[in-house]
C-alpha cells in the first residue's frame, strides 16, 4: 500500500449461506443433520420461521467484488439501501468475520462502534468497562488513564462512572459507549448509524467529536448512516452500495444524488410487496394482514403533477375479519427523514383480498423526491396503535417543480400534517 493509505480491499466477496448452519450443541447439530439425511423435518427449526417451509441450501452474496481504497484522515460514507452490503462490509474490516473470496489490508488498530456497548460487561463500572474496552483495543493502562478524565467528561455521566452499567438508563449507557470509542487509541474508526445516540444535544457533540478525530487529529472514519443530513456534515466522501457492489465512490453530493435516481429505478408505478422489508409487525406467517400490492395513480415516471388529488391503490391480503382498521401513509424524503404523513378514516377489512384506493392532499410538500411507506393498524381505547403490517418502502414518487410558491428547507427537520385520507373505493374481497 502506498504511505498514506490506511485501508485496500481487493475484489472483496463474502457469502452467507441461507437457513440454519448450527443449533450451537452438539447434540442439535445431529438431530439436524440426520434429519437431512433421512429427509426428515429439523426438530431445531422454529415452526413459525420461513425456514421450516425452504431449507433448501442456498447462499446469499452480501459482498460481490468490492474494491476500496481509503486513505488517512479521511472520513468516508457508506450509503446504500437496506441490504446492499454496508454492514458486511464493516465487519469484514474489523475481523468480525473473514471474506469468501479477495483481499483486504489496513495499517493501525481499528476500533468498531458497529452496535452500541458491544462488549461492555452490565455487572462492571462504567470506569472498569472503559479500561476493559481499551485492554481490548490493545492499549496500556498508562494510555487509557491518560484520556480516562476526557472520556468520563465527554459522556456526562458524572458521578455514576463508579455505578455498575446494568444500573444506567439507555441513555447514560449509549453516551458512555459512544464516548469511549471516540476518544480509545485506533488509527481507524468504523461506525454503524451510530451518531444517533443520546440527546440531540448530544449527538451534535457527537458530530463535533468525529470532525475532530478526523480532522484535527488525522484519523480515518468510515460511517454507515441511512441519515443524508449527517452525512453531509460529517463525511468528505462517500460511497454508494448497492446488491454488494460499489456503483459509485467519489463527491458527497454526488453519491446522494447516484443513490436517489438508482432508488428510482427500483420501483414503477405498480409495486409488488409480499417480499418488501417490513417494520414493528410479526412473521408473515402470523400476520394477520399483510400488504401484497401499491399501484401509483400515475404513469410509469412516477411524476405528480396534481398535489392536490395524489392517489393510491393497496392490495393485501387478510386471514380473518378485521374490524376499525386505519391506513397510514408517509412520505420520507432524499435523505431518508419522514416530513408528512396521513392517516385514513377507520374501515373494516374482510377475510381474503381486499383493495383499499385513497387520495392525499400533498399540497404542503415541495418539489423533490419522495418513498412512501405506509402501515395496517389499530388503534386501542388507550390511544395505543398497534401494527397488523409496516412496510417501510412502498414505492417512489417525484413531485414536479413549481414556478412560483415558497419552499421550506429539506434540511429543516419538517413535520407537514396532511389532511385525513379520502378512501375512493372499500375494502372488499
Amino acid at each position: 500500500m502506498e504511505k498514506d493509505v490506511v485501508l485496500q480491499t481487493h475484489n472483496l466477496v463474502k457469502e452467507y449461506r441461507l437457513g440454519q448452519i448450527n443449533t450451537g450443541t452438539l447434540r442439535g447439530d445431529l438431530q439436524s443433520f440426520f434429519a437431512r439425511i433421512f429427509k426428515k423435518d429439523d426438530p431445531n427449526i422454529n415452526l413459525l420461521s420461513d425456514q421450516y417451509y425452504n431449507i433448501e441450501n442456498r447462499t446469499h452474496r452480501a459482498l460481490d467484488g468490492v474494491s476500496i481504497t481509503i486513505k488517512r484522515g479521511e472520513a468516508v460514507g457508506l450509503i446504500g439501501a437496506n441490504g446492499a452490503g454496508k454492514s458486511t462490509l464493516l465487519k469484514l474490516i474489523s475481523r468480525i468475520t473473514l471474506p469468501t473470496e479477495g483481499s483486504l489490508s489496513y495499517r493501525g488498530k481499528v476500533a468498531s462502534l458497529l452496535e452500541v456497548g458491544t462488549g461492555f460487561n452490565g455487572g462492571l463500572t462504567g470506569r472498569e468497562n472503559i479500561y476493559m474496552n481499551g485492554a481490548i483495543l490493545g492499549m496500556s493502562k498508562a494510555q487509557i488513564e491518560a484520556r480516562l478524565d476526557q472520556i468520563i467528561s465527554f459522556s456526562e455521566i458524572g458521578e455514576y462512572i463508579d455505578t455498575p452499567v446494568k444500573r444506567y438508563s439507555s441513555g447514560m449507557f449509549v453516551k458512555l459507549a459512544f464516548a469511549v470509542a471516540a476518544h480509545l487509541d485506533a488509527d481507524i474508526l468504523l461506525m454503524d448509524e451510530i451518531l444517533a445516540v443520546g440527546d440531540v444535544k448530544f449527538q451534535d457533540k457527537s458530530l463535533k467529536r468525529m470532525e475532530q478525530v478526523a480532522g484535527e487529529e488525522n484519523k480515518t472514519v468510515i460511517y454507515v448512516s441511512h441519515n443524508m443530513t449527517t452525512i453531509r456534515r460529517f463525511c468528505t466522501r462517500c460511497i454508494v452500495l448497492e446488491e454488494g457492489k460499489v456503483v459509485y465512490d467519489g463527491e458527497v453530493e454526488k453519491a446522494i444524488e447516484v443513490y436517489t435516481q438508482r432508488k428510482k429505478l427500483n420501483y414503477s408505478a405498480h409495486n409488488d410487496l409480499t417480499e418488501a422489508r417490513r417494520r414493528y409487525c410479526p412473521n408473515h406467517l402470523v400476520r394477520k394482514v399483510s400488504f401484497t400490492q401499491c399501484n401509483l395513480q400515475l404513469n410509469d415516471d412516477c411524476v405528480i403533477r396534481d398535489k392536490s388529488d395524489f392517489r393510491l391503490s393497496f392490495h393485501f391480503e387478510a386471514k380473518e375479519d378485521i374490524r376499525a382498521a386505519l391506513l397510514k401513509v408517509s412520505f420520507l424524503d432524499a435523505t431518508e427523514q419522514p416530513v408528512a404523513s396521513a392517516i385514513s378514516p377507520a374501515f373494516d377489512i374482510h377475510e381474503g383480498e381486499n383493495i383499499l384506493e385513497v387520495s392525499a392532499d400533498i399540497s404542503g410538500l415541495q418539489q423533490g423526491s419522495y418513498t412512501i411507506s405506509g402501515g395496517l393498524m389499530q388503534q386501542s381505547e388507550f390511544g395505543i396503535f398497534s401494527y397488523y403490517d409496516n412496510v417501510e418502502q412502498m414505492c417512489f414518487v417525484e413531485l414536479e417543480p413549481e414556478d412560483t410558491g415558497l419552499l421550506w428547507a429539506t434540511r429543516i427537520w419538517g413535520r407537514v400534517k396532511l389532511p385525513p385520507l379520502k378512501i375512493g373505493g372499500g375494502a372488499h374481497e
